[in-house]
């Protein structure tokens, strides 16, 4: 897949296609809709397809203190696209400029001047332009003004309820791994880099591997079954904590997991931790062996966790 960060690395070899805009965040089953009808459209115009995204995204332009959990850093949202097969991504950097430009001016300067768009389709609630004025039927009388189709992507439910990135985050803050799933279409997962830590998981006798979240926040906390991909040649079980680490001074948001049976050297690696279940909540103790325990009993819960689902898969399988 193409990468294009921002208008002025639009080439004209960049003009004519079918395109997409939003934040993307999460790639829940909404917006797997949408990529699959922009796919589909690609293939009926025979033009190459685009989704253009923001970064950073509007609300943490407008309101960074206040803005919602990411869900997915720039670059798991680009992995993403490639595995759907998406032929370019054009990511614009959201600044005054286009804050303040008019639904008019967006679609002009970007979909018609910049990428000469035959084909848009949007999600349901896609708003665009200053202060959200643009929304879907001004959208479609612009594109019959300039020569382009806009269709709006059918509204995916999970349990009579619209999903949507907000309802995610919800869940994931809830802990329910579980609907969350349902809401994704696979579990929820954490890329990023291996890291230097503090050491402290070794001193206690769990050695971690450390993650940079690099987010304003995260969207999960707690202590989670999951797995770990990009350490070895197979997923591997692990215990992995999202959290302040109370005992230890609480500062900043990390992200560590222990992996079961393994001692390697993981530092540099680019790995994916998917969430399968929430143990607990993260929370302090009185003594570092009363939290040692507590990793234990953590460590074989997660062990029961995963022995059942394999019992399952070959019970029902």
């Amino acid at each position: 897949m193409e990468f294009i960060r921002s208008l002025h690395n639009l080439r004209p070899q960049h003009r004519g296609c079918v395109a997409t805009v939003g934040n993307f965040d999460g790639m829940h089953l909404g917006h797997q809709a949408i990529i699959q009808e922009l796919r589909q459209a690609s293939e009926r115009f025979r033009l190459p397809s685009i989704v253009v995204i923001f970064e950073p995204q509007p609300q943490e332009f407008f309101r960074p203190e206040r803005a919602p959990a990411r869900l997915m850093r720039l670059r798991e949202k680009l992995d993403s696209f490639t595995q759907y097969q998406v032929d370019r991504t054009l990511c614009l950097r959201f600044d005054d400029d286009l804050a303040l430009r008019s639904p008019r001016d967006f679609v002009l300067d970007i979909l018609v001047r910049g990428l000469d768009v035959r084909y848009l389709v949007v999600g349901d609630d896609f708003r665009f332009g200053k202060g959200r004025q643009g929304d879907f039927s001004m959208l479609r009388e612009l594109g019959k003004e300039f020569g382009f189709e806009v269709e709006r992507a059918a509204c995916c439910r999970v349990c009579e309820r619209r999903i949507s990135s907000t309802w995610l985050r919800e869940i994931l803050e809830a802990g329910d791994m579980e609907t969350a799933r349902k809401l994704l279409g696979r579990y929820y997962a954490i890329s990023g880099r291996v890291v230097h830590g503090d050491k402290r998981g070794r001193d206690l006798g769990y050695p971690t591997i450390n993650v940079n979240l690099h987010r304003l926040r995260s969207p999960l906390a707690g202590i989670f079954a999951s797995r770990v991909h990009g350490v070895a040649d197979r997923a591997l079980e692990a215990v992995t904590s999202v959290g302040t680490r109370p005992m230890f001074g609480g500062k900043g948001v990390n992200l560590e997991s222990y992996l079961f049976d393994y001692a390697g050297d993981a530092y540099g690696r680019r790995v994916r931790i998917e969430f399968f279940r929430q143990l607990r909540k993260e929370r302090n103790f009185d003594t570092i062996k009363d939290l040692q325990d507590q990793i234990a009993a953590d460590i074989a819960q997660t062990r029961r966790f995963f022995d059942e689902k394999r019992n399952d898969l070959v019970t029902h399988g």
